[in-house]
């Protein structure tokens, strides 16, 4: 009888039977600048599925290999106007806007889907320790001016701007994962649109 009662609830009322994954976090105002110069916000991303890195441009350690693995995701959604990749400074007195342009260019990738942006140091370490949660708020108990975030963990946001997972850049198979659970999270968005 319990079952019967379900099987109808999941017929008449929409995404009832679907598992609800709670989010990490969300997302709070930002604003930061482009590799272009221009100003990008949290309103760049309303409505987009979207994954989140730290990384600098002089680093030669573990940047270059999340960033090639970061090329497997943008080849994946490289055509998908409702995906981004959103590459943030961790060393902003480095990375100047001439400077993550250079490095953009570097590699031949569009703009307009991977993005890389600088700004202020307090407010990009905010945004990865409480709107992304890729680096435990703890590590900052130095001095701004001694504190250097380097985090190899990534952030997949949905289009309502809840942080779903966190993912280990550096290994293969959570970056297949974060490409699976980003399909998955771009059919829901059109499924919503297609329902409006």
């Amino acid at each position: 009888m319990a079952l019967a009662f379900y099987f109808i609830l999941s017929l008449i009322i929409p995404g009832f039977s679907k598992v609800k994954t709670n989010p990490v976090s969300y997302i709070r105002p930002f604003s930061f600048t482009t590799q272009d110069g221009k100003a990008f916000t949290d309103k760049d991303v309303a409505g987009k599925v979207f994954v989140v890195e730290y990384f600098f441009t002089s680093c030669k350690g573990i940047c270059p290999r999340m960033n090639n693995n970061m090329k497997l995701v943008y080849d994946q959604f490289k055509n998908e106007n409702d995906f981004l990749i959103l590459s943030h400074t961790c060393d902003p007195e480095t990375d100047s806007v001439p400077r993550m342009k250079k490095y953009s260019d570097s590699l031949g990738v569009d703009t307009k889907h991977w993005i890389f942006l600088t700004g202020r140091k307090d407010s990009l370490y905010n945004m990865a320790r409480v709107s992304y949660t890729i680096d435990d708020p703890k590590n900052n108990l130095k001095s701004l001016d001694e504190d250097f975030l380097h985090t190899q963990f990534w952030a997949l946001v949905d289009k309502n701007g809840d942080v779903m997972n966190v993912y280990d850049g550096l290994k293969q198979s959570e970056v297949n994962d974060l490409i699976k659970k980003a399909k998955k999270l771009l059919k829901e968005k059109q499924a919503t649109n297609t329902e409006n």
